[in-house]
């Protein structure tokens, strides 16, 4: 048992988001975030890198590993929301200690079971899905070194991301971060050490970037459910069973579409790519090194969607819907506000950060027309993102999904091949711009429709008459 040092120490670090100044919720629940999402980003990097001096090979394993294990990964995201919108609304409403224990227990019960599931299925099926995806023989057998350890770690990675959420759902965002952190930098630390053979390790080549992430994950969610215990913020029952299939309800509802709504964009990426491939090879690796720029650029963004969440969830769950509402809004103006800034950053540099990531001259200069042009429309994205983020914690995650999907299928993806087929990679470009405006817009308009957000004072919104705002 701790002692009383320890356990004041613990409870403060957990925070009433439904207390003091909303912009200081959502710093001190997004700030901490940005340190975690950056060092999970960088694991991919850390593989390319290292993978890539075994040869071609195992580089071209990661391109066709890393699309697929992100789809799969949107299962642990969507639970991971579903568990918080759950959890941060009882916490709002004020319930007892024991029922959510008992509650953040059903949410990692449910994901075990579930991930044990999915993981199996990939066991069995992931050779067909890359054969399908076009890998060949030399690449196929590299993905085959890779993919079963990878199954066996993505159990760990659910656990580890739902206990995650029951901590951001009580306030504390920096325990959070920092299981993610450790997690990548175990990762990172190992890479080497197992793809390569060294410090008397077995030299394991591809299987060793695999084996290097259950490490990690296994680590990391040893520390999260100790502290997560220690804290009291999971717990025996006695009647474990008892509401578990209302939780699993209360969970599922959010964390299915949820979960769709993020294995969305990666699979539409994917089909854009195919759109871009048209344009030739050079525009292909402009493409991609473009996207991993942007994707760091938007970490902020990203720690944003994490840390709203749970400011949202406790305050709708206090029946503090003006608080809600007002983290919406500042929100979304801070999606503007950095997004201008990204835009600025993207146009002043974007030749030479091309030239980090590209390999080429003539993929450098694809990769630095994307930044330069559709970097002025990510605010438009971000705003999705966050918008998307908003909605799940307020249970309305099927209108999440519906924006996700509007901004992929009905806009993104159409006008992607449009614009390939007609003018090229300007086309592209074009699409990419129109897709993030016009779901900017859209996702504004859904916030207002589950009563997010008003238009009484905030410019933003002025164009929102088309739609009531709801309670």
């Amino acid at each position: 048992m701790p002692d009383q040092a320890e356990q004041e120490r613990d409870e403060s670090s957990l925070r009433d988001l439904t207390q003091g100044p909303i912009w200081r919720a959502l710093a001190a629940m997004s700030a901490p975030m940005s340190f975690g999402i950056f060092a999970v980003l960088s694991v991919g990097l850390a593989d390319a890198f290292f993978l890539g001096q075994l040869g071609g090979a195992p580089l071209a394993a990661v391109g066709f590993i890393y699309p697929v294990t992100t789809t799969v990964t949107s299962l642990s995201i969507g639970l991971s929301a579903g568990a918080n919108a759950a959890l941060s609304q009882g916490v709002g409403r004020g319930d007892d200690a024991r029922a959510t224990q008992r509650l953040g227990l059903h949410a990692i019960s449910l994901g075990l079971v579930l991930s044990l599931c999915v993981a199996g299925l990939v066991y069995m099926i992931f050779p067909f899905i890359f054969q399908a995806l076009g890998a060949g023989r030399d690449v196929s057998g590299n993905i085959a070194q890779y993919m079963p350890v990878w199954a066996l770690s993505f159990p760990f990675l659910v656990v580890m991301m739902i206990t995650n959420a029951v901590f951001r759902s009580h306030g504390d965002s920096i325990t959070s971060a920092w299981i993610m952190v450790l997690a990548a930098v175990v990762n990172v630390a190992l890479d080497p050490l197992l793809i390569f053979g060294l410090w008397f390790l077995p030299e394991l080549g591809v299987m060793g970037a695999a084996v290097a992430t259950l490490a990690g994950r296994v680590l990391a969610v040893a520390l999260a459910l100790y502290i997560a215990w220690r804290r009291g913020l999971l717990g025996w029952c006695g009647d474990f069973l008892d509401g578990a299939l209302a939780s699993t309800k209360k969970i599922m509802n959010v964390g299915l579409p949820a979960a769709f709504s993020n294995s969305i964009n990666p699979a539409g990426m994917a089909l854009v790519t195919a759109a871009v491939a048209t344009v030739g090879e050079a525009a292909v690796g402009g493409f991609g090194a473009a996207t991993r720029i942007q994707s760091m650029a938007l970490v902020p963004l990203l720690a944003l969607s994490a840390g709203i969440g749970p400011v949202i969830g406790q305050n709708w769950g206090a029946k503090e819907a003006a608080r809600a509402r007002k983290a919406t809004a500042t929100g979304f103006w801070f999606c503007m506000g950095y997004g201008a800034l990204v835009a600025l950053v993207l146009g002043l540099f974007a030749e030479p950060l091309a030239g980090i990531f590209a390999t080429d001259s003539d993929s450098a200069g694809y990769a630095a027309t994307y930044l330069r042009f559709v970097g002025l429309s990510l605010f438009g994205y971000e705003t999705v993102v966050t918008a998307n983020a908003a909605m799940n914690a307020r249970d309305k995650a099927v209108w999440s999904m519906g924006l996700s999907l509007g901004r992929i299928f009905l806009l993104y993806l159409p006008l992607a091949w449009l614009g390939a087929l007609t003018v090229g990679y300007v086309g592209i470009i074009a699409a990419a711009v129109l897709a993030n405006v016009l779901a900017a817009w859209a996702g504004v308009v859904a916030a207002r429709g589950t009563g997010l957000l008003q238009t009484d004072n905030a410019l933003l919104t002025l164009p929102l008459k088309v739609i009531p705002a709801r309670g």
